[in-house]
């Protein structure tokens, strides 16, 4: 779905000037995301595969949750809305944590050129997947993996591929920041 979004400067400041998403990725201007990352007591984690249709790493497993923020949208605002649209779950400002943002370059394509800022949030999964109402444009599957065996494919080259690609650096930090939270 195409939206309006805020574009912002090479450091992440907003420059005034807002575009629809489709213009920005054609053009390489970056805009603001957000990923939230669900993990359960049980230290699992919550994996969203991607939908078939999606124009950049179909089938891929990802961040729980993600999506681009709109035009003078809150951050905190964006990230409930969209754990609303994409699985279905209610969660309170107070449930997330932002552990970060994070820069992002990536070239899927000559006219699609992703230059995002990824504002990343953890967030406590209370609720059994079964719960969750996956939205079929962006979700094709939902998964638990304990949180040892996702680090672990992550380190091994052949499972790694089955991940969007957002670098073991990203990954890396994202496990810890859950690890802190965790009894």
């Amino acid at each position: 779905m195409d939206e309006r979004i805020d574009i912002l400067d090479t450091h992440g400041n907003p420059i005034g000037r807002t575009a629809m998403k489709s213009e920005a990725h054609r053009n390489g201007w970056f805009h603001a995301t957000t990923h939230i990352w669900l993990y359960t007591a049980n230290t699992e984690i919550l994996l969203q595969q991607r939908a078939k249709k999606k124009s950049t790493h179909p089938l891929l497993w990802d961040v729980s949750v993600a999506g681009h923020i709109g035009a003078g949208e809150d951050l905190l605002v964006a990230a409930i809305r969209e754990i609303e649209e994409e699985i279905g779950l209610t969660v309170l400002p107070s449930d997330l944590h932002k552990i970060g943002c994070f820069k992002s370059v990536h070239r899927h394509a000559d006219d699609l050129l992703d230059c995002e800022y990824h504002h990343t949030y953890i967030c406590e999964l209370k609720v059994p997947i079964d719960k969750l109402k996956k939205q079929d444009s962006e979700v094709h599957d939902l998964r638990l993996l304990p949180l040892l065996q996702f680090e672990t494919e992550l380190q091994d080259e052949a499972l790694y591929k089955k991940y969007v690609p957002h670098g073991k650096t990203y990954y890396d930090f994202v496990v810890r920041s859950i690890s802190k939270y965790l009894p």
